[in-house]
């Protein structure tokens, strides 16, 4: 389990297509190496991944088809920068909400707003599918963090677009300074709601 309160951006040293569908990726980064072992959960962009291989500046990690399918990390390339969480441990606090590194789907950047102060609004376009999980100040992961929306707005699609907030911190450590408009980006909904919504269903049958 983790918290969406990014430790570390790590950057992708390879990138390497397998023969079955699937891929390996390596990570470089240091912060989240401090006590990792073999067969450890890390999130990277709020995929969790098995760390398989452990290097002294990095980590490698196979990516299943489901997971290049269903995420955004078929789409990196070398260079490129990835949010990096741990799973939370028994003595750690909260500080995000519930997140299982578990991607529902993936959503488009409509738009990244300067408000000025460092402060920036960030709108990005959800599946149809997931609008039943999204609620005004309720929680919603972007590429593994863990943000609040801060307004729901439907269009003449089917899908609605997600507003949230982007205080200068988050901005500074995390890696959404490297996206733009058309940015594929993973998204996450609150499993509570998703049990909530589940439980409903049954009961209205």
């Amino acid at each position: 389990m983790f918290t969406g309160i990014i430790e570390e951006l790590g950057r992708v040293q390879a990138f390497l297509p397998g023969v079955a569908g699937g891929a390996k990726l390596r990570i470089a980064c240091k912060e989240v190496m401090s006590d990792v072992t073999p067969g450890a959960s890390i999130a990277v962009n709020g995929v969790c991944l098995t760390a398989v291989d452990l290097y002294g500046d990095g980590f490698g990690a196979d990516l299943a088809p489901e997971t290049l399918e269903r995420s955004n990390l078929g789409d990196l390339r070398v260079g490129d920068v990835v949010n990096l969480e741990r799973p939370v441990m028994p003595t750690t606090r909260l500080s995000g909400h519930i997140v299982q590194g578990h991607v529902d789907a993936t959503g488009t950047v409509e738009s990244i707003t300067d408000l000025g102060g460092g402060n920036r609004e960030l709108r990005v376009r959800v599946p149809a599918a997931l609008d039943q999980y999204l609620v005004y100040k309720g929680s919603i992961t972007i590429d593994g963090i863990s943000l609040t929306i801060a307004a729901l707005e439907s269009t003449e699609r089917e899908d609605s677009v997600v507003k949230v907030a982007i205080i200068p911190h988050t901005w500074e450590a995390t890696n959404l300074a490297s996206r733009e408009a058309g940015s594929r980006v993973n998204l996450e909904c609150d499993v509570l709601a998703k049990h909530v919504a589940k439980l409903l269903g049954k009961l209205t049958l």
